[in-house]
């Protein structure tokens, strides 16, 4: 864990910020032996070159003059922008837990919903239909219990949880693998700018770096850095959601999993961790459980009795089950004709009961 060094000028931040190759372990060892930003930059190259090598110390003492500093000085002028340092008072002490927290965070928006109990919403890109809903219900509970949901602002699940933890009191923070000038992916530029507006944006990525596909499992480690726990809805087998769910543990963090079906590539990841440890959760209370807090809102038994009238009874959707099933499949499971079944499912589609999959199929959700 780094020691907060003295305040100092956020153009010294900014110049170190810039050095390519200064990474938080290097940066504190540089802080430790000067004492502040500005004193690492004012050092000579000869001594400098003890700690950071030869090639670094040349990189920093150029640092002085990048004019990167000053397009980041200009972006931080505007309303709501702000730098996050180790010398903050409002550094999340969580996030300094990890093993290499950065030493620089850009912030939009609400700054103080760092200081907030936070837990991290992941999952695949991917994502079906059912599984957004599932992250962005799941989301909007624990965000009325006082929860801020923390996501990637990845499609998928990521923005699923946050669309969620922006209905709730608790709000969103996304963590991103740009620089903060940038909207990446661009299709979640009307949810970027909700975000900034009532929830926070943050990245450790100067204005400017645009999407590099190495900076987004970086970024993962902050989304659990700053998190209670993770909870993970939809992952297939080689997800990036995976990375994230294995620094949590690392971290010490609790990982949660919703279960899904055994023929889904998007439950595979689901699955495993669930085998490696991960507690397997079907409602938003089993989590808040976990952490100790007392559920906002209704319990599984308020939710059963607000079901539709004819879903809990209605035998061809108990016959139906929870795995994708074609309209011709259940006719015949079900002795039905297959015209009559296929306008139930339509039906059960416009009310929310299910939803529709490639291949002619449907999947029932709870």
């Amino acid at each position: 864990m780094p020691v907060p060094p003295a305040g100092a000028a956020p153009a010294a931040w900014l110049s170190l910020a810039h050095v390519s190759g200064l990474g938080p372990d290097l940066a504190r060892r540089l802080l430790q032996a000067f004492g502040n930003p500005e004193a690492i930059l004012v050092a000579s190259s000869a001594a400098l070159t003890p700690i950071a090598g030869a090639k670094l110390a040349q990189a920093i003492v150029a640092a002085r003059q990048d004019p990167r500093v000053d397009a980041a000085l200009t972006w931080l002028a505007a309303p709501d922008n702000h730098l996050l340092t180790w010398a903050d008072e409002d550094y999340p002490a969580r996030l300094l837990e990890v093993g290499d927290p950065p030493f620089v965070l850009y912030l939009k928006g609400r700054r103080e919903l760092l200081g907030r109990e936070a837990i991290g919403v992941v999952g695949s890109r991917n994502a079906t239909a059912g599984g957004m809903q599932l992250a962005e219900a799941f989301s909007e509970t624990l965000s009325n219990a006082g929860l801020t949901i923390v996501s990637g602002m990845a499609m998928g699940i990521d923005a699923a949880a946050h669309e969620g933890g922006l209905k709730g009191k608790g709000s969103s923070i996304a963590v991103v693998g740009t620089g903060l000038d940038l909207v990446y992916p661009a299709r979640n530029r009307a949810l970027a700018h909700r975000l900034a507006e009532s929830g926070l944006i943050l990245s450790e990525f100067n204005p400017g770096t645009p999407a590099i596909a190495g900076n987004f499992p970086r970024r993962n480690r902050i989304i659990s850095g700053l998190s209670r726990g993770i909870l993970v809805v939809e992952a297939a087998l080689n997800s990036g959601s995976l990375i994230t769910a294995r620094l949590a543990g690392e971290q010490g963090r609790d990982v949660f999993a919703i279960p899904g079906s055994i023929h889904s590539p998007f439950s595979k990841g689901c699955h495993t961790l669930i085998k490696q440890g991960a507690k397997l959760v079907d409602d938003a209370a089993d989590i808040l459980t976990e952490l100790g807090m007392m559920a906002a809102g209704p319990g599984r038994a308020q939710e059963a009795q607000a079901r539709k009238p004819g879903e809990a009874v209605d035998p061809l959707l108990d016959a139906m089950g929870y795995d994708p099933v074609t309209a011709d499949a259940l006719a015949t499971r079900t002795g039905q004709p297959a015209g009559q079944v296929l306008a139930r499912l339509t039906q059960w589609e416009l009310e929310g009961a299910v939803i529709s999959l490639a291949g002619g199929k449907f999947q029932r959700i709870a």
